[in-house]
């Protein structure tokens, strides 16, 4: 198993999570929805109703700096937005 990285928390990602009861997750590209489904449900303890998926491409990025100009790449990666039952919440805090 192992095809969750992160969970993803940001501003908007907070807002869709309060709005329509969606979490994202940043997972293993080779992940299909099936095995993302399943390992949410281990993980958290809820009922999964829906997966969406979507990957992103990495990015060309350039800085000037005092030494010249940098040159690099970020990551490509997978995104996952789950959607749970109605009721049902995922608290990413608990184990702090």
């Amino acid at each position: 198993m192992a095809f969750i990285i992160k969970p993803l928390v940001t501003e908007k990602m907070t807002d869709i999570t309060e709005a329509q009861n969606k979490y994202g997750f940043i997972v293993k590209p080779e992940a299909n929805k099936l095995q993302i489904a399943a390992e949410v449900e281990a993980l958290y303890g809820v009922k999964v109703v829906a997966v969406n998926t979507m990957r992103y491409a990495g990015k060309n990025k350039s800085r000037y700096t005092r030494a010249g100009l940098l040159k690099g790449r970020t990551n490509a990666f997978k995104k996952a937005i789950v959607t749970v039952k109605d009721g049902e919440t995922i608290d990413f805090y608990s184990n702090i």
